[in-house]
C-alpha cells in the first residue's frame, strides 16, 4: 500500500466532525501503559480538530454511558478486558463502532497458546510450547519443560507488554519464574528459547508498515526495554536481503490473516542464527505512547500520531459501513 497516497485521502475527508471517545485506563495489570497510550491518541486527535472524551472503564460502566453522543470508540484498553473480547463484546452489542479487531479475533490473539494453534495449523513457524496450570503438579510441569529444553522462555498465557516473562536457563530458575506467572495468570507457557534478532511488524488491515528491528542491551524486550529505557534502538535499515525483509513481512501478514484480526495490530518476530522467522504473538491492541512501535513505524513514513488514529479511525468506519451494506 502506498500510504503517502493513503493520506491524501483521509485528510481531505469530514473527519474533522468525529466525536470520539477513547477507552483506556482499566484495572488490568497494563492499566498504566493504557492511560498513557489514551492521552497521547486523545492529545492528538484533538489537535486534529475532532471532540474527544476519554472513558474509563473502571470508574465509568460502559452499560450506562451515553453512546448516543459517540461517533466511534478509539480502544487503548491493554491487557484482560481491553484486549481479549470481553469490551469487544460489549460495543457489539450495542452496535457501537470501534477500532481493531472484533470480539473472536480479539480473544483468539490474546490467548497465546490458542493463537499458537491456530498459527501452527496455518503452517506459520512458531516456537514449540507446553502449557501449564497453576494446579499442576510440580513434577509435571518439570517434565514439561525438560521436553522442551532448557534455556526457555515461561510467559503468562493472557498478558500483554512482556508482563511475567522470563527467560530460564536451567531447572533450579524454573519455579519461582511460574511462580511469577502464575501471579498474573492461571495458565502460563513453558517456550523454546529462540535466540537471534527480534522484529516487530506494524499492520493495518493487513497492509503492513515498515519493519522495526529493536536492540537492547536487556536479555530480551520486556517491560523496562518497552517503555522506560531510552537506550532501546528501533532500526528500520537493518542490512538484511530483501528475501528476508520479504519473508519477515509476509509471515506477518499471514498471522495476522490467520487470527482474522482488522484495524491496527503488531506481530512480534524472532529471527534465529539460521535466518529463519518465528512469529511469537500478535497484538491486537499496540501501544500508542511515545515509546511505542507502531507510531514509530508510521513516523518513518512521515505519518504524526494523529495521522495513523486517523487512518485507524477511517478503516473502522469503513468496515461498519461496508458490513451495514451487507446486512442490507
Amino acid at each position: 500500500m502506498d500510504w503517502k497516497l493513503a493520506m491524501e485521502g483521509i485528510l481531505h475527508s469530514p473527519l474533522s466532525s468525529l466525536r470520539i471517545a477513547i477507552l483506556a485506563g482499566g484495572d488490568s495489570a497494563e492499566r498504566s501503559v493504557s492511560l498513557k497510550s489514551g492521552t497521547a491518541v486523545a492529545n492528538a486527535l484533538a489537535a486534529r480538530g475532532h471532540e474527544v472524551v476519554t472513558v474509563d472503564p473502571s470508574i465509568t460502566s460502559l452499560d450506562t454511558y451515553g453512546w448516543n453522543n459517540v461517533d466511534v470508540v478509539f480502544l487503548a484498553l491493554h491487557g484482560p478486558f481491553g484486549e481479549d473480547g470481553s469490551v469487544q463484546q460489549i460495543l457489539e452489542a450495542k452496535r457501537i463502532v470501534f477500532t481493531g479487531s472484533n470480539s473472536e479475533a480479539s480473544k483468539l490473539a490474546f490467548s497465546k497458546s490458542a493463537a499458537k494453534e491456530q498459527f501452527s495449523l496455518s503452517g506459520i513457524k512458531t516456537p514449540e510450547y507446553a502449557l501449564i496450570h497453576k494446579d499442576d503438579p510440580t513434577e509435571q510441569v518439570v517434565q514439561k519443560a525438560e521436553l522442551i529444553g532448557f534455556p526457555l522462555v515461561v510467559k503468562p498465557d493472557c498478558q500483554g507488554s512482556s508482563l511475567g516473562v522470563q527467560i530460564v536457563g536451567n531447572k533450579p530458575e524454573l519455579a519461582a519464574a511460574v511462580t511469577a506467572s502464575f501471579e498474573l495468570d492461571s495458565l502460563c507457557l513453558l517456550e523454546k528459547a529462540i535466540f537471534g534478532s527480534e522484529w516487530t511488524l506494524g499492520v493495518i488491515d493487513c497492509d503492513p508498515l515498515p519493519l522495526i528491528r529493536i536492540g537492547t542491551d536487556r536479555q530480551f524486550f520486556d517491560f523496562e526495554a518497552k517503555y522506560n529505557d531510552d537506550n532501546t534502538e528501533y532500526n528500520f535499515d537493518e542490512p538484511i536481503s530483501t528475501e528476508l525483509r520479504n519473508s519477515l513481512t509476509e509471515i506477518g501478514i499471514q498471522a495476522c490473516r490467520t487470527l482474522g484480526t482488522k484495524g491496527v495490530a503488531r506481530v512480534d518476530i524472532m529471527v534465529d542464527e539460521a535466518r529463519q522467522p518465528w512469529i511469537l504473538e500478535v497484538n491486537t491492541i499496540p501501544g500508542m505512547t511515545d515509546h511505542s512501535l507502531v507510531p514509530k513505524a508510521a513516523a518513518n513514513l512521515g505519518l504524526d500520531l494523529g495521522q495513523l488514529c486517523e487512518v485507524v479511525l477511517e478503516r473502522a468506519l469503513k468496515a461498519d459501513r461496508q458490513n451495514l451494506r451487507r446486512a442490507s
